[in-house]
């Protein structure tokens, strides 16, 4: 990304939430792309918030809070599939990234907004379930459990949508992922977030109403959908989105 961009963008007086998609990138580069821009945020180098969305290839990212027994596959396994494995500082338990799925990485200085992580939580899914309802998916939260789910008690749950968050000096990095057109296809490598009968779904699997030119994981998520999230995710935090050019 170019840093001469972000602080342009930044320097007027609105509040805004920089927006970059970085597309398919691996999960390693995603990764210190984010915790650079997090220092930088910190260190107020760039004064405005910051959304990474991107899609990585198959990955598994253990967080602080993974019990053993959640990974199922070993890394031999794994690296035969072509499925990395990750240890990470976040919160939450064991979760998957692949292909088709929307990966959502706000930059967000707390300061600026109320100073609790539990707060943050839940405006993320706020943020997710009203992009899920523009597509026609009706979702819910369930008590306890942090994430997005499509269902109820009585026809059973399935989870749309996990997050998993780390922050300092209030500002966060790490995020959510939001299945959109991925098979679904790595999960069956974990316990999903560690809960042991958590089925997993996606928008099309939903039935949502993505764009017709998008189908299957190949397709990569429309774009509809990620100006979408990002402008949730503004709105959500009183925010307005601008996005950034793509690298």
């Amino acid at each position: 990304m170019n840093a001469e961009a972000v602080l342009s963008d930044a320097q007027n007086g609105d509040r805004l939430l920089l927006v970059h998609d970085l597309g398919v990138v691996a999960y390693d580069e995603a990764y210190a792309y984010q915790r650079e821009m997090a220092r930088r945020r910190i260190a107020g180098e760039v004064p405005q918030d910051v959304l990474i969305l991107c899609e990585h290839p198959p990955v598994i990212t253990i967080g602080r809070r993974t019990k053993p027994g959640h990974l199922l596959a070993s890394e031999v396994l794994l690296r035969e599939r072509g499925i990395a494995l990750r240890e990470v500082e976040r919160g939450g338990d064991i979760t998957v990234h692949e292909p088709g799925q929307l990966v959502a990485y706000p930059i967000v200085d707390l300061k600026r907004h109320t100073q609790d992580l539990h707060w943050y939580l839940r405006q993320l899914e706020a943020a997710i379930m009203a992009t899920c309802a523009i597509l026609g998916v009706s979702t819910a939260r369930r008590a306890g459990l942090t994430g997005v789910w499509c269902g109820s008690d009585e026809g059973g749950w399935r989870k749309l949508a996990s997050i998993g968050v780390h922050a300092r000096d209030w500002v966060t990095w790490h995020g959510l992922a939001l299945n959109v057109n991925n098979t679904l296809a790595t999960f069956a490598h974990v316990v999903p977030c560690g809960i042991p009968d958590a089925v997993m779904t996606s928008l099309a699997r939903e039935e949502a109403a993505l764009d017709a030119t998008a189908s299957g994981a190949a397709a990569g998520v429309p774009a509809s959908v990620k100006r979408g999230l990002a402008n949730d995710l503004a709105s959500t935090f009183g925010l307005q989105a601008r996005e950034l050019a793509s690298r």
